[in-house]
């Protein structure tokens, strides 16, 4: 507390539990005044402990001396020095409020850095990874807090994570980092059944998909996605999705997209994608690439005139950011933001026309306390053009966009839905929640607009298959009444292998 020159008298016993004494605290001193060599701290680090600092000493409080000398010698250690030491030497009164004291700093002369790096646990655990993702490398300088802090992001990668803390062997010239690291299960395996009356049949209709994901089987962080959809409105989607990261070892990877939708006999559209991405970080993530689309028109006697071949060229832009609940196998994401832009031209065989889209997905979980947390997700898309064809518009609705509706049963030139949900976890494998989802949709083509809502509850529980998930929803639009005959069940498994 600055009261260094403090004096106890002798200490009297007074009975078997209590002792006395008196403690003279004379002086207080309040700052320190130390004295250093340029040559052994810089002046990035001392403007980290004190705000007064001149060509030979700088000013401290007395009291916060101890965590100052901390923080210094941090410092030091991330530049290599993991060894180095100090103290204060030659401490003296320099007046009635303040004392002087000169630091030593002890240090090798030489930096230590990474000479090699050993993966304990998982061998082929791939390479470009510890370069690029984690940002370690031989030759770097050795600083082992910032290391730790590095492949804690490991736990981010859904095919790998640490099993205990890294551990460094010194030797009188060389340095090695052991890493501990295993090989998790990641091929993921997503099924959906959906079923719900319909309003003119009043008969009992299914749909639902099918989604492959196959991550790292050739331990180079590549992922494989395969999807089939099949709709109530007699509608049929393909995609095979390609991600490969790193190419030829450097920060740049490359994702490749078939998609195919063919609906009933009116028809078919095929996208093509080829994007470059480039991984700041654990969390962020931007891309840029093309997307052509060709679309036929299936009707041989082309009386709907909505309907028209096409081809579009778009050039996009993107960016990610995901941020995973590593202690969560209920809810693995607990944020992310997907934001996309694109432009481009779409041709006809008398007419071509210029076109832009953007879309959003986004989406946050609020913790109010270990059993109960709120949902938000908040999804759109615009297409923005002179004209529109129908087989061009966007598609949505069902348990990924507004729940109570079919599956890709609304066509829009612009939509926004919010999705939210209160969760309550009775344990750690099984929650209940509630089901609020509004949106709003425009429809150019046909000149209408509308707002939608979904109304319902669900549960999730975990089994040894992997997360079974049941959602009971109804949804309406603002000009129609509430109707149970218009309920949706969607059942869905998410399974890791």
């Amino acid at each position: 507390m600055g009261y260094i020159e403090n004096e106890a008298e002798e200490i009297k016993k007074e009975n078997d539990s209590t002792y006395n004494t008196k403690i003279r605290l004379k002086n207080k001193f309040v700052s320190l005044y130390i004295y250093y060599n340029k040559n052994d701290v810089d002046l990035r680090t001392l403007k980290l402990v004190s705000k007064k600092i001149f060509d030979d000493y700088f000013i401290i409080n007395l009291t916060e001396t101890e965590q100052a000398l901390n923080i210094i010698n941090g410092e030091i250690s991330k530049n290599g020095f993991p060894f180095s030491k100090l103290k204060l030497s030659n401490i003296k009164i320099k007046d009635s409020l303040n004392l002087e004291a000169s630091i030593i700093i002890n240090s090798p002369i030489e930096k230590r850095i990474i000479n090699n790096i050993v993966i304990k646990g998982y061998d082929k655990f791939p390479q470009s990874y510890l370069k690029h993702f984690l940002k370690i490398k031989p030759e770097q300088i050795f600083d082992l807090n910032t290391i730790r802090s590095k492949t804690e992001q490991l736990n981010s990668l859904n095919f790998a994570n640490e099993i205990k803390s890294p551990e460094v062997l010194f030797l009188k010239d060389s340095t090695t980092l052991y890493l501990y690291l295993e090989k998790t299960k990641s091929n993921n395996f997503d099924g959906f059944l959906g079923f719900g009356s319909n309003e003119e049949t009043n008969k009992l209709e299914f749909d639902g998909y099918l989604n492959l994901n196959l991550t790292n089987n050739l331990n180079f962080g590549e992922s494989f996605r395969l999807l089939y959809k099949s709709d109530e409105n007699d509608q049929k989607t393909f995609e095979a999705d390609v991600s490969l990261p790193y190419l030829f070892n450097t920060p740049i990877g490359a994702d490749i997209l078939l998609r195919i939708f063919k609906r009933d006999s009116s028809f078919t559209t095929v996208n093509q994608s080829a994007r470059l991405h480039y991984q700041i970080n654990s969390k962020n993530k931007i891309y840029g690439g093309i997307v052509s689309t060709e679309s036929n028109n299936l009707l041989t006697d082309n009386i709907n005139s909505t309907i028209s071949d096409y081809k579009t060229k778009n050039y996009t832009i993107a960016y990610q950011f995901l941020k995973p609940q590593f202690n969560s196998l209920l809810f693995p994401i607990e944020s992310k933001l997907y934001i996309e832009a694109g432009i481009g031209e779409r041709k006809t065989t008398t007419k071509k026309t210029k076109q832009t889209q953007y879309a959003i997905d986004a989406l946050k979980i609020f913790s109010l306390n270990p059993k109960n947390s709120i949902y938000i997700r908040v999804n759109g898309s615009n297409l923005i053009s002179d004209t529109y064809f129908e087989n061009e518009l966007l598609r949505f609705g069902g348990i990924n966009s507004i729940r109570g509706f079919e599956e890709n049963s609304l066509f829009a030139s612009l939509y926004g839905l919010i999705n939210s949900e209160y969760r309550f976890k009775l344990n750690n494998s099984i929650y209940i929640h509630s089901i609020i989802d509004a949106g709003y949709f425009q429809n150019k083509l046909r000149n209408t607009n509308e707002k939608l809502f979904g109304y319902g509850f669900g549960f999730g529980i975990l089994t040894k298959s992997g997360l079974l998930r049941f959602n009971y929803a109804n949804g309406k639009n603002e000009n129609t009444q509430f109707k149970l005959s218009n309920s949706k069940i969607h059942l869905s498994l998410t399974a890791n292998f």
